[in-house]
């Protein structure tokens, strides 16, 4: 089996191994990916939550040439053997320099070590226990078993771990058998243990938490290097945390400073006091739109009036059709109530091609025996589209190029239902 060093030494960044294993594990388009065994790896592989290392493996030949390995992913099968995926074959025996991106590999020890002291905290303050763990490529959260959190409570969480983080406390690893490690969770000294036999990993910060873990961590917690409670949300086990530590910290700090800067810059005003300017454009936001809410009612009032004065009564129907190329959808749906609102016996059939796909509206006053919702569905049916609504009114969407015969069957269709035949003498 592969000798774990970043079990003994998270800060491992280069070693030298010998490549025990090889076997291709994928093909396509004439492209192999090859998984690599080595005798020794400093790799860390996806497990508990954290993501694998990447990195290069480099093997020198007879004459001298480097041949450069670009290590993409890192697994673990179900013997526990640890494979390297590359793209560039490595033969059995070859030995091998193994070099990890080391700042991917120190954002996972901050991010990891953060949510253990996170966890803790939460566990120790609230009793919320953490029930999972997900370390993302930009964020990171613990879903806790817990009521909901109140803000200022939240507030104290955050800074109780960033006063730990800044005492420096120490971070040491060690194995004890599994016997060792129930006694240690029957005490209480242990937060939680997985379901495994054999000899078990307990990462332990000093004077304040115990925790059993296979991951990558730091020497001491001031290597975490501050921690930020983003953002908390309800899931199905409780309340999830999104969290950021170290670099990520700093990195998510230094950009939310620059968009209130941004915002400010915009808003003509001091960064604080932004909440007071963007609640002031709310308002005056909401009060434009009652505005123009109440001028677009006028606006369809008139229209509609001049569209029943234009569309005179034949045999008994007002049969309103007009496509309209630079109106909305909300428009036509409130044209067409207007305009079966105002006078009796009347049909408004719009359409709207301002947008892809164009909107069709089909609107009846309340003496009309049709419904509009079942004729709209079948009337799109019939091109492929669907549609409906209420017995007043109803509405779909279709392609621009058949709205012209669309409004031609259903004119047709509409007449041939509110039209009484006439019988020759």
């Amino acid at each position: 089996m592969t000798d774990r060093l970043f079990y003994r030494d998270s800060f491992v960044r280069a070693f030298a191994a010998n490549v025990t294993d090889i076997r291709e594990a994928s093909r396509a388009d004439g492209i192999s990916v090859w998984q690599i065994a080595l005798d020794r790896t400093a790799f860390y592989p996806t497990s508990g939550g954290q993501p694998h290392d990447t990195g290069v493996l480099r093997a020198t030949s007879r004459n001298g040439a480097i041949l450069e390995a670009a290590i993409e992913s890192v697994e673990e099968d179900e013997s526990g053997q640890v494979w390297h995926y590359t793209r560039k074959p490595l033969q059995a025996g070859t030995t091998v320099e193994g070099e990890i991106d080391w700042s991917r590999r120190l954002d996972h020890i901050q991010q990891h070590s953060g949510q253990h002291l996170l966890s803790a905290v939460f566990a120790r303050e609230l009793s919320a226990p953490t029930v999972s763990f997900h370390l993302g490529e930009t964020v990171s959260t613990i879903d806790l078993a817990t009521a909901p959190i109140a803000r200022h409570t939240l507030q104290r969480i955050e800074r109780i771990a960033n006063e730990l983080i800044a005492e420096d406390r120490a971070v040491s690893v060690r194995t004890v058998e599994r016997a060792e490690a129930e006694s240690l969770l029957a005490t209480g000294d242990l937060r939680k243990l997985p379901e495994r036999e054999g000899s078990i990993r307990l990462i332990e910060i000093a004077d304040y938490d115990l925790n059993a873990c296979g991951g990558t961590h730091v020497r001491s917690t001031g290597q975490i290097g501050g921690l930020l409670i983003r953002s908390v949300e309800k899931v199905s086990r409780g309340f999830r945390v999104e969290f950021l530590c170290g670099l990520r910290a700093a990195d998510a700090a230094r950009h939310d400073f620059e968009l209130l800067g941004r915002a400010a810059g915009t808003l003509s005003t001091k960064p604080e006091e932004i909440p007071a300017a963007v609640e002031r454009l709310v308002g005056e936001a909401k009060a434009a739109a009652k505005e123009r809410q109440k001028l677009l009612e006028e606006v369809a009032t008139y229209h509609a009036t001049r569209l029943v004065v234009e569309e005179l009564f034949q045999e008994n129907l007002r049969l309103v059709c007009r496509m309209f190329a630079d109106r909305g959808n909300d428009y036509i749906r409130l044209l067409g109530s207007k305009v079966t609102a105002s006078v009796p016996r009347t049909v408004a059939l719009l359409a709207s091609t301002e947008s892809s796909p164009a909107r069709v509206v089909l609107a009846r006053s309340g003496d009309i025996d049709i419904h509009c919702g079942e004729m709209m569905k079948k009337a799109l049916a019939d091109f492929g589209f669907r549609g409906g609504g209420s017995p007043d009114l109803a509405q779909g969407d279709l392609p621009q190029d058949e709205v012209v015969n669309f409004l031609a069957i259903v004119t047709r269709e509409l007449r041939a239902a509110l039209i009484p035949h006439r019988t020759s003498l």
